[in-house]
């Protein structure tokens, strides 16, 4: 399994790259000088490190997404529910409601959800 853990000027980087993409590499350097106040150097480093992890890709002086934000963050979820709860949502849900009271709304939303599970199971 891959490790789709990031640090927070990863997770920046990543956040600034899924808002501006597809994006010009010497954008992208200009962008994180900006932002971040960081050197050309600086900026291909990360890059490269997020490509190696397998969220963008640098074609051609182009940078997009291979994973988008919404996919990366699904996979960083698993990821943390199988390293920390054995695989198990269950344990997961338990442990987090545990601590933090649920509100009616996300009551629903959460019986919602098994609800359409269960009608894909069935179905």
């Amino acid at each position: 399994m891959k490790d789709y853990k990031l640090g927070k000027m990863e997770r920046r980087f990543a956040d600034l790259t899924w808002d501006n993409e597809p994006i010009n590499s010497g954008e992208l350097v200009k962008l994180c000088e900006k932002e971040f106040g960081w050197k050309k150097s600086t900026t291909y480093t990360m890059l490269r490190r997020l490509c190696d992890k397998g969220l963008f890709q640098n074609l051609d002086a182009v940078v997009s997404s291979i994973l988008t934000r919404e996919e990366f963050l699904t996979l960083q979820s698993e990821q943390f529910v199988d390293e920390t709860f054995d695989g198990s949502l269950p344990l997961f849900l338990a442990a987090f409601a545990q601590r933090k009271h649920l509100t009616e709304k996300e009551i629903r939303e959460l019986q919602k959800l098994i609800d359409e599970h269960q009608a894909k199971n069935r179905g």
